[in-house]
């Protein structure tokens, strides 16, 4: 693995990240509430996800609030920027009773995705490169002959070598 260099710390908003995610994770929950509502056997109405299935968004908002405050909180108070944050933040989600449990393994399942990276769409594109210079690079680099396609796959597998006139379409 490369070395990474190490950037000067930038404290974080605690607060304002904490109700940020606070926001998303309910609007999660709200989701999943109306996924609970549609499934139930009664019918509960459309207020249902609301007043049955509440809990579930404020579990989830709690539960997000909870989890990027302390992220970032432990992030300040360590000046590190690193997966031990993500740990920390999985650890303070649950209950007590719930920690050795639910939340180890979120702990453990954000940390691993924060020391991979922490991206769900691969590396960086380097803004320095020209992006339609780029494409048709890959392109150029990807791109194989049609004889060799043939000559690999063979043929009688829907593809003939004939040129276009030559062949008999119907």
């Amino acid at each position: 693995m490369a070395a990474q260099e190490e950037q000067p710390y930038r404290p974080k908003d605690a607060l304002g990240s904490a109700i940020k995610a606070g926001m998303i994770t309910t609007g999660a929950g709200l989701f999943v509430s109306t996924i609970q509502n549609t499934l139930t056997k009664q019918n509960y109405g459309s207020m249902g996800a609301f007043t049955k299935f509440g809990g579930t968004t404020a579990v989830y908002g709690a539960m997000g609030a909870a989890y990027e405050f302390t992220r970032c909180a432990s992030a300040n108070l360590r000046q590190r920027d690193d997966a031990w944050n993500s740990f920390w933040g999985g650890l303070a989600v649950r209950t007590a009773p719930a920690v050795a449990g639910y939340g180890t393994a979120l702990a453990v399942v954000l940390g691993t995705w924060q020391y991979a990276g922490g991206k769900i769409t691969g590396y960086e594109i380097d803004p320095t490169v020209d992006e339609v210079a780029r494409k048709e690079y890959v392109r150029k680099n990807r791109r194989r002959p049609m004889e060799e396609t043939l000559e690999q796959i063979g043929e009688g597998r829907g593809m003939d070598i004939l040129p276009l006139p030559q062949r008999n379409i119907y």
